[in-house]
């Protein structure tokens, strides 16, 4: 497959932005045996685990993930913040063998079902580029190699010497993550290129006002894109497809399941096949999928 389109994460049972009741049923309404992860696969072809940012992973629990999801499905694998987050530091003696080797064990189970994806190193908008901080993601390069590492900054500075980011990537073997976001002064710039072997694009929303001062965490991601804003970022997908590049397109506005509702309607744009019937409160939540999503057979009678 050339194109996955999917969401970051895949479980979201609590708070206002939880997508029970309208992606997944209400606890209390579920069959026995409902399994969360299984119902997505059945609907996209990736997902992007974010548990692994907040701490290792674990390689039985990664093999369930491989065993209650199809042939063909990919898991792209967040970066444990240890790597990569404030307070961490940009000197790699911080970071163990013993840490590298915890992150790569947990992935064992995936890479071995042929269903890991890119590895996914998200930095803050805090890591700036200064000659320390390129050297840190050189030795991170380095020690993730054969892992498909995809790489996302977000500090302007690394887009003011965009030349010397790509060779600095392209010589780890990296893929550069296109970003959608609100955008500040301080804001990575970036013109969702296509020249790689792989375009790897998150779509983060565009909830400008929350971004930085909101009551819960949640919050932030709460923007559902409306269709004239996916259509160029379709274009853009298209067109790397087209090039016979491999895209990964992940939708992060996960507010209420709207990067559900978003992904579907990219995948429509695209011409992907939406086959697998969509909830029908998801339908009612977001009048737009009508005509793209089909409904449970027991909602069209």
């Amino acid at each position: 497959m050339t194109l996955r389109v999917g969401t970051s994460g895949w479980n979201y049972p609590t708070g206002r932005g939880t997508w029970n009741g309208i992606f997944y049923p209400l606890p209390e309404d579920r069959q026995r045996g409902f399994d969360e992860l299984a119902f997505y696969a059945e609907r996209f072809n990736v997902v992007e685990v974010n548990s692994t940012f907040y701490g290792q992973p674990r390689a039985n629990v990664s093999l369930g993930w491989a065993r209650r999801t199809p042939a063909g499905f990919e898991f792209t694998v967040k970066l444990y913040q240890k790597f990569t987050h404030p307070g961490m530091t940009t000197d790699a003696s911080a970071v163990s063998q013993a840490d590298v080797d915890a992150f790569k064990g947990g992935l064992d189970p995936l890479a071995a079902a042929g269903k890991l994806g890119p590895l996914l190193a998200q930095f803050p908008s805090s890591f700036h580029r200064t000659p320390e901080a390129a050297a840190y993601l050189e030795w991170l390069l380095r020690t993730f190699a054969g892992y498909s590492p995809a790489i996302e900054l977000r500090h302007a500075s690394w887009s003011d010497a965009c030349d010397d980011t790509r060779r600095l990537l392209a010589g780890g073997g990296a893929t550069w993550v296109q970003i959608d976001e609100p955008k500040f002064e301080s804001s990575i710039r970036q013109d969702f290129s296509v020249d790689a072997d792989v375009l790897y694009l998150r779509l983060h929303g565009r909830n400008a006002a929350q971004w930085w001062d909101h009551d819960h965490a949640e919050d932030r991601y709460n923007y559902c894109y409306a269709a004239k804003e996916l259509e160029p970022i379709a274009g853009k997908v298209r067109q790397a497809r087209d090039a016979g590049k491999k895209a990964y397109l992940l939708l992060n506005n996960h507010f209420s399941a709207q990067a559900v509702a978003n992904a579907t309607t990219l995948k429509k744009m695209l011409d992907e096949p939406v086959t697998a019937p969509m909830p029908a409160e998801l339908v009612e939540r977001f009048p737009e999928l009508a005509g793209v999503a089909t409904l449970p057979r027991a909602r069209l009678l």
